[in-house]
C-alpha cells in the first residue's frame, strides 16, 4: 500500500451486499432464517414511518435495523444526515462496493480504512441461540468482508466471532479469517451482558428467554482465544459502546435529530465502565503482545479513567494483591484509542500516549468527517507538531496493522 495522503481511518464501515448471506449459506439447511432483505409495509418496522413498502434486513424471522437497509447517511447527499436508504437500490455503491469506495477515498484524501460492520450486523455480532446458525452467519460475513481485502490492500477488515459455540470454534474461525486477510477481531465488551438482552441496543437476540451461559469476559474460559489472537497478531477491537446499551429514557418531545444528539456523546464513553475491568483483570499481563483497540469512543474521557485507576491502585496497594504494574502503564503499552472531531482529546494526547492514538473517519455513518476529512483534521490538529500529527493520522495505524508504505 502506498501512502499518498497521510490519513488512515481506524474506524470506517463496510456494507455487505444484499446477497452476501443468501449466496453463501445453505438454503436447504436454513431457508428463510438466512439474513436477507424483505418487503414490509408494517410501520413498526420503520424508525420513520413512510407510506408504502420498504425493505428491511431479517434474520431468523426477525426484522433488524428499523432505520433502513444500510447505515450510510454520510453518503446519501442529505446535509442533515438523517436519511437512510429504505430500499437496496437507494444504497450508494461506495457503501458496499470496494472498487467504488476507492474513488471516494481518494476524493476525501484517505489512504486506507479499518472496516467495521454495517447492518445486518448489530452490536458487533450475530447473536442467535442456534450455535450452528450463528456460526454460519459469522462465516458468511467474514467471507464477504475478505473480498474487500482481495479487492485492495487499502482495506483492513475485522473478523466477527460466534458466541454460542465453544471457544475452540471461535478460535478456528479467527484462524480461518486471518488466513483470508482479516487483521483483527471485533468483540462485544461483555458478551454475557448483551446476551441477557437487558442492555441490548438493537434487540437482535429476540425476546426469547436466554439460558445459554456465556462466561464473563474476565473468565479464564476466554484465555485460549486471547492466546490464539496474540499468536496470530490479530488484535481485539471494541467499537463505540461495545454492544452495551446504556441509553436514557426516550423523551417523546424530541425530534429525530435531537434524540440522536442526546445519546451520541454519552454513548461514546460507555466503555469507561469496562476499561478498568480490562486493566485489573490480568488479561494484559497474561497476553502482553495482544493489543486492544477502542474505536469510535473518542478519547477525552480516557485520562480521567486512567487517573482514577492509578489512584485506586496506589491507595489500595494493589501491587501487593497481584496487580504489579500501574494501570496507566499497562494501558500505554497495549490499548489504542481513536478520535475524529474531538479537539479536547487531542489536547490531552500526552496523558494517553501519542503513539496510542488513531484517527478515524467513521464513513459512512452520520458523524463521518467525509467529504471534508482534511478540513476536520486541520481543525482538530491546530497547534500539534507535525511529527505528532503524522503519528496519529497514519503512522500508528501502519505500525499496529503491519502495513508497509510501498
Amino acid at each position: 500500500m502506498k501512502i499518498k495522503h497521510g490519513l488512515i481511518s481506524g474506524d470506517s464501515h463496510a456494507q455487505v451486499h444484499r446477497d452476501a448471506f443468501t449466496s453463501r449459506m445453505s438454503a436447504r439447511k436454513w431457508g428463510d432464517r438466512i439474513p436477507h432483505l424483505v418487503e414490509t409495509s408494517d410501520r413498526s418496522h420503520m424508525a420513520d414511518a413512510v407510506a408504502g413498502a420498504v425493505q428491511r434486513w431479517a434474520i431468523n424471522g426477525q426484522i433488524i435495523e428499523r432505520r433502513g437497509v444500510s447505515n450510510c447517511p454520510a453518503a446519501m447527499g442529505d446535509e442533515s444526515r438523517n436519511r437512510h436508504p429504505q430500499r437496496w437500490e437507494e444504497v450508494p455503491p461506495a457503501a458496499y462496493d470496494p472498487i467504488a469506495r476507492l474513488k471516494m477515498l481518494d476524493e476525501d484524501g484517505v489512504d486506507a480504512e479499518v472496516l467495521f460492520p454495517n447492518p445486518p450486523v448489530q452490536s458487533a455480532s450475530f447473536l442467535q441461540l442456534d450455535a450452528a446458525f450463528e456460526l454460519d452467519c459469522v462465516m458468511a460475513h467474514n467471507d464477504a468482508m475478505a473480498e474487500w481485502r482481495e479487492a485492495s490492500d487499502r482495506y483492513i477488515p475485522l473478523a466477527l466471532i460466534p458466541y454460542f459455540s465453544d471457544v475452540s470454534v471461535a478460535i478456528k474461525e479467527v484462524e480461518r479469517a486471518v488466513r483470508k486477510g482479516h487483521a483483527g477481531v471485533l468483540m462485544l465488551a461483555e458478551p454475557m451482558r448483551v446476551v441477557q438482552g437487558k442492555e441490548n441496543l438493537f434487540g437482535n437476540v429476540g425476546k426469547t428467554s436466554l439460558t445459554h451461559a456465556i462466561p464473563l469476559i474476565n473468565d479464564r474460559y476466554w484465555d485460549p482465544l486471547w492466546a490464539a489472537c496474540q499468536d496470530l497478531n490479530a488484535h481485539i477491537h471494541w467499537h463505540a459502546t461495545g454492544g452495551i446499551g446504556m441509553l436514557p429514557p426516550r423523551w417523546d418531545r424530541y425530534n429525530r435529530s435531537q434524540e440522536s444528539v442526546t445519546t451520541l456523546p454519552t454513548g461514546l464513553s460507555v466503555l469507561s465502565q469496562y476499561l478498568p475491568s480490562l486493566l485489573f483483570s490480568g488479561r494484559l499481563e497474561r497476553f502482553p503482545r495482544l493489543k486492544w483497540i477502542c474505536a469510535e469512543t473518542g478519547m477525552g474521557w480516557f485520562p480521567y479513567v486512567l487517573d482514577a485507576c492509578d489512584h485506586e491502585w496506589e491507595r489500595r496497594r494493589l501491587w501487593a494483591e497481584g496487580v504489579e504494574r500501574r494501570p496507566s502503564e499497562m494501558f500505554r503499552e497495549q490499548v489504542y484509542v481513536s478520535f475524529w472531531f474531538e479537539r479536547s482529546g487531542v489536547r490531552l494526547r500526552d496523558a494517553i500516549g501519542v503513539d496510542r492514538i488513531l484517527w478515524q473517519s467513521d464513513f459512512p455513518h452520520n458523524t463521518s468527517t467525509y467529504p471534508d476529512s482534511w478540513k476536520q483534521v486541520r481543525r482538530t490538529m491546530e497547534g500539534v507538531p507535525a511529527a505528532e500529527q503524522s503519528q496519529m493520522l497514519y503512522a500508528n495505524a501502519m505500525q499496529l496493522y503491519g502495513l508497509k508504505n510501498e
